[in-house]
């Protein structure tokens, strides 16, 4: 984790020679010399960190240098600070005590420069005496890790059956998709997390007497984050010659990879054969085995196991055949093999331990691996113990660490990071901060990775389209789950495993990296960077406060304890994520002494007013104010020149209604040249005209929203608009949602632009609408059209999601053959006059989610519905009574009949309660599972 330091550390030190060069004076020539010293150890740190957790020497050398480059970082700030705290150093000539102070606290921090680069020297000097450990390390870590690994995987391979739990659905599956299907030569890609159970359901499968029978040759082929090439190769060919009782030709040992690719590719070509390739980690290594596998119209298969997604679709893409993701048992299933192991093939549990050891299994989150290790260490305690019981639950991370029998659990999921490069391990460290269980919004992890400095510039991309690869990188490697994805299938929410938390949590603090407090007698360490702080905080007595913070993070935290935390808070902090603070209606003053922030996050906090001393944040680039009560900003904002993120509103859903707030722009609001997201805006006060001006200036943007616009804005709107080359997202709402949405000046859309949501009148559909390719997601709400939408829209090439509420006087609502061949979610509301729609077959064929709501006289379903095959979720709110009674009735009705094949059918209406949901339970063939809800039912609007 030095490697990412020292990186950031580089950075800083380019971007500091360039600004500070006139007051570094004689000092220059050090502090150019100490990031030399630093280019030149970093060509070692990848090898030092692999190394750390084995030789202690290298440790202390990593944590050296670790802590070196972060005083450096916190060095060249002060630095910076004491110069820029009076530029007009002349001003207070005069007032002799004051220009007194200004100078010594310069002196302090030439020096302290000086210090640092002399301990960088020093530190980096260090590495001369390891390079030959570097050097042997090398040369030795592959057949090393192997070994090691192979004992789990051995394991994994000798499991005991009655460990199988839940099996033999994906068994059956699988062993089909060996046995049947095309002749061609096919793969079968098994993905997901490690401790799932990948090696012991693929080796179920390749001894199953169906795949013995089917196949000639069976092969099964060990890897690991770390094997060659070479190593697979020969493994694979051994096997094969064995299998036809042939001599091993004495030129193999020597034989480069191409010939013995060519000699299994010889010995497969006219045989049905079955390779399992288990546990690839990465694309390469496929990329270099695949040629080895001929395509011999013998039905042969390549069924490869992998952590990555990544790993499974480039086999898929390249044979065809399947991927499988092997997901966490279902909670009945975890509990039985919970129970089957824990008390010796009984699946009841004593009623006196019940709670805890559902509390325990509840950590393992579905995953077979820590469930069977678990309860192998619980199998030895007395039922009657509930004590001991009771501490392994209170302790299970220390148990996982200390205990023999739980080690493989902490060793199998920490290869995933292991295999991290630098960059991704800081980026996943910081899941450590967040609470247990929490579902984080991609984008929060995106703006806190900027923050935090984890992301590297590359030429051509902003820094959040390198942080979402960042982030997409995580998810192909199963290190994050999805939790939400948006409409148009973007992911919205993820989740880290408890397990995999953990893990991140041990690192976090062995390295340093960041600190959680969640006792409430718990205190702050003083050298901490980042600080994670849960509930409630107790009063805290330092001799001083913990000067090298950079990061605070505060989760549940009360008012009280908020303002005795930052009292403590330096002002190099770059971090402030306040989330939900309850009770927390002022904004707090210290804040804006903090000159180094980069991301200030108030959301859902009570916040009213933001000062007018905000403008001494000039490195803040994220002001997250999200359900605040936030509706004016103060002029002096625009001081921010190096804001990139500015959300600013709240929303409150009634009913079908969802009722916006935005904020009153101050003048200049153009002047905020690095602005990506700038929501929500109001256009209707006395600067509209220029607010809505210079939203053109902002080329930059790439999702604007806007409420409250005036009819008589809307030329100047389309004419900023047109400027706005970068924006994918655009949201517009007429004042009040009656008045006119102008928007036919648009001539030159944004080319990149894919989401459009608009509220309001509309005289006519945009033209630019239906020209736009690359569209996948439009909001049509209150339009009012004089002409039917659907005719321009049909041929819409990546249209996936299509909301349309009072749109057109429909009658009856027709989709022609071949339209919306991509849509894949369809929301009709609010149609008063709407009678009947009509699906011809090969119209909507995409189509999974379907939504009808407020169409009073509906008392079908679509005509045509059986034929979109592809459709999985249908809700029906406040439609005609008829038709709900047809759907309940079973098959009374031949409505019910048509939609058979649609899994789940979902109906209600608005209650003062809230919405009133039920759910069509096939097994009875009536409605089921009433329940109140206040989300996502019906879908929110943009």
């Amino acid at each position: 984790m030095a490697e990412s330091s020292v990186s950031y550390l580089l950075n800083r030190f380019a971007d500091f020679l360039r600004t500070e060069v006139q007051n570094l004076g004689d000092v220059h020539g050090e502090v150019s010399s100490a990031k030399e010293s630093l280019e030149r150890v970093k060509a070692h740190l990848q090898v030092a960190d692999s190394l750390e957790e084995v030789d202690h020497e290298v440790e202390v050398w990593i944590k050296q240098i670790r802590d070196a480059a972060h005083d450096m970082e916190d060095t060249l700030d002060e630095f910076k600070l004491a110069f820029a705290a009076h530029q007009g150093i002349w001003s207070v000539l005069f007032q002799l005590p004051t220009f007194t102070r200004i100078l010594k606290a310069r002196y302090r921090a030439i020096n302290d420069l000086k210090r640092a680069t002399a301990r960088i020297e020093s530190v980096c000097e260090g590495h001369k005496r390891l390079r030959w450990k570097f050097g042997k390390f090398r040369r030795h870590i592959s057949n090393e890790a192997d070994s090691h690994w192979q004992d789990h995987r051995g394991d994994a391979l000798l499991i005991d059956k009655t460990d199988l739990v839940g099996i033999e659905e994906h068994k059956s599956f699988l062993v089909k998709c060996l046995t049947e299907g095309p002749s061609e030569r096919e793969a079968v890609s098994m993905y997901g997390m490690g401790g799932l159970g990948k090696t012991t359901l693929a080796k179920q499968v390749y001894d199953d007497p169906a795949v013995k029978k089917h196949f000639v040759f069976r092969v099964w082929v060990n890897s690991s984050s770390s094997s060659s090439t070479e190593v697979l190769l020969k493994d694979m060919f051994l096997q094969i010659v064995t299998q036809i009782r042939k001599h091993v030709p004495r030129r193999m040992d020597t034989s480069s990879h191409d010939l013995l690719k060519m000699m299994i590719k010889s010995y497969l070509l006219k045989v049905r054969y079955l390779i399992v390739l288990d546990d690839i980690w990465h694309v390469d290594k496929w990329e270099e085995v695949k040629y080895a596998f001929p395509s011999n119209e013998c039905g042969s298969r390549v069924m490869v196991t992998t952590r990555k997604q990544d790993v499974a679709s480039a086999s898929r893409n390249d044979f065809g055949g399947t991927t499988y993701e092997l997901k966490p048992l279902p909670d009945e299933e975890a509990w039985n093999l919970f129970c089957r192991k824990t008390f010796q093939g009984e699946i009841m549990c004593p009623s006196n331990l019940e709670e805890t050891c559902k509390s325990i299994l509840m950590k393992c989150e579905g995953l077979p691996l820590p469930i069977i290790a678990i309860s192998g260490v619980l199998a030895s305690k007395g039922v009657h113990r509930i004590d001991e019981w009771e501490l392994i639950k209170r302790s299970l991370r220390a148990e996982i660490d200390g205990n023999d029998r739980l080690k493989k659990i902490n060793q199998v999921l920490s290869l995933s990071f292991k295999d991290l490069p630098y960059y991704l391990k800081s980026c996943f460290l910081l899941l450590s901060v967040f609470p247990e269980g929490d579902r984080i919004k991609r984008m929060r992890l995106i703006r806190l990775w900027i923050a935090e400095g984890f992301v590297e510039a590359k030429e051509g991309r902003t820094l959040e389209e390198v942080a979402g690869d960042y982030f997409d990188e995580l998810m192909n490697r199963s290190l994050l789950q999805l939790t939400r994805a948006t409409n148009d299938g973007r992911v919205k929410e993820c989740r880290i495993h408890h397990l995999l938390q953990q893990i991140a949590i041990q690192k976090s603090s062995d390295q340093n990296f960041a600190v959680r407090v969640e006792e409430q007698s718990s205190s702050w360490p003083d050298n901490v960077r980042r600080l994670s702080v849960h509930h409630r905080l107790q009063p805290i007595k330092l001799d001083r406060s913990p000067s090298r913070l950079r990061s605070l993070y505060m989760f549940g935290v009360e008012k009280s304890s908020v303002k005795a935390a930052l009292l403590y808070v330096p002002k190099l902090l770059t971090v402030l994520e306040m989330k939900g603070v309850p009770g927390l209606q002022k904004f707090p003053n210290s804040i804006v002494e903090m000159y180094f922030l980069r991301y200030l996050s108030l959301r859902y906090t009570e916040i009213r007013s933001v000062p007018s001393s905000i403008g001494k944040l000039q490195n803040l680039e994220t002001l997250d104010l999200k359900h605040t009560y936030v509706t004016e900003l103060p002029a002096e904002i625009v001081k921010l020149q190096r804001l990139r993120h500015l959300i600013v509103y709240r929303y409150e859903n009634v009913s079908y209604s969802e009722l916006k707030y935005a904020f009153s722009t101050p003048a200049d609001i153009g002047s905020l040249q690095c602005l990506q997201k700038l929501a929500y805006i109001d256009a209707n006060g006395e600067r509209s005209r220029t607010t809505v001006r210079d939203i053109g200036k902002l080329t930059q943007l790439r999702r604007l929203c806007i409420l409250n616009l005036r009819e008589k804005d809307g030329a100047t709107l389309c004419s900023s608009i047109s400027k706005l080359t970068s924006l994918v997202s655009l949201a517009i709402y007429s004042l009040n949602g009656e008045e006119i949405l102008d928007l036919q000046y648009l001539y030159l859309p944004p080319p990149l632009l894919l989401r459009v949501y608009l509220k309001g009148r509309l005289p006519a559909m945009p033209h630019w609408i239906p020209s736009l390719q690359s569209l996948n997601t439009v909001h049509l709400l209150g339009s009012c059209l004089k002409d039917d939408p659907l005719l321009c829209m049909q041929n819409m090439p990546n249209l996936v999601v299509l909301e349309l509420q009072k749109v057109f006087d429909w009658k009856v609502l027709h989709f022609n053959p071949s339209g919306f061949k991509k849509l894949c979610r369809l929301g009709l509301d609010k149609f008063p006059e709407l009678r009947c729609i009509e699906v011809e077959e090969g119209a909507l064929p995409s189509l999974t989610h379907l939504i009808i709501q407020q169409c009073k006289l509906l008392q079908n379903v679509p005509l045509g519905i059986e034929h979109l095959s592809a459709l999985k979720v249908m809700e029906l709110f406040d439609v005609h009574d008829d038709l709900i009674l047809k759907l309940t009735q079973g098959d009374k009705f031949e409505d019910f009949q048509k939609v058979a094949h649609v899994p789940e059918i979902r109906f209600g209406s608005w209650t003062e309660d809230g919405w009133d949901v039920k759910s069509l339970d096939r097994s009875d063939e009536v409605a089921s599972s009433s329940h109140r809800i206040r989300s996502d039912l019906p879908p929110r609007r943009k």
